[in-house]
């Protein structure tokens, strides 16, 4: 059975616990992590293997027409913006004028 995190007081050397500790206790360490927003370092024989800390908040994500009536459009945006003729692929291949 693992503890409430609300009822046991669990210490932390500075942000770190000892592996087996955190294996004992891994819920009450997340909900603790959850909670304050604070880091906490996993270590074995001293050496730290794994940091757990909350999730960065995500990206706020433009839902399709999020954009709309933020623009204003100017003039013709479906014609062509010069004559065809003078494009080199409306030109006439024989045509060696």
């Amino acid at each position: 059975m693992v503890p409430h995190p609300e009822t046991t007081n669990h210490r932390f050397d500075h942000g770190q616990i000892a592996i087996s500790k955190f294996k004992a206790t891994c819920l009450a360490v997340l909900e603790r992590v959850r909670k304050t927003g604070e880091p906490i370092l996993v270590t074995r024989f001293g050496q730290p293997i794994a940091r757990i800390e909350p999730p960065t908040q995500p990206a706020k994500r433009v839902k399709l027409g999020g954009m709309a009536g933020s623009m204003t459009i100017h003039g013709d945006i479906v014609g062509p913006i010069s004559d065809i003729s003078d494009w080199e692929a409306g030109q006439d291949p024989e045509d060696k004028s």
